[in-house]
C-alpha cells in the first residue's frame, strides 16, 4: 500500500507536473531562446532583486541609519 502511494506521487510528478518542460525539451532544437525562457526568467529575477536591495542598501547608507562599529556584530 505504502510503495502504491509512491509510485503514484512519482507518477504524478514524472507525468502531470513536468509537462511544461517536456514541452521546452521538445522546443529545444526549434529555438534556443524559447528554450531556455525559465533560466533568463530567473536571471532577470536575480538582476532585479539585486538591484532593489543595493537601492535599499544606499538609503540607508545615504539617512546614516547603518552602524558601521566594528563591535556591531558579535563575529566581528
Amino acid at each position: 500500500m505504502v510503495k502504491d502511494f509512491f509510485y503514484s506521487v512519482a507518477w504524478f510528478f514524472e507525468e502531470v507536473l513536468f509537462i511544461p518542460f517536456d514541452l521546452l525539451r521538445t522546443v529545444q532544437f526549434d529555438s534556443w531562446s524559447l528554450a531556455n525562457i525559465v533560466s533568463w526568467s530567473f536571471i532577470l529575477i536575480g538582476f532585479a532583486g539585486a538591484a532593489y536591495w543595493i537601492k535599499k542598501l544606499k538609503e540607508f547608507d545615504d539617512k546614516g541609519e547603518e552602524d558601521k562599529d566594528s563591535t556591531s556584530h558579535s563575529f566581528l
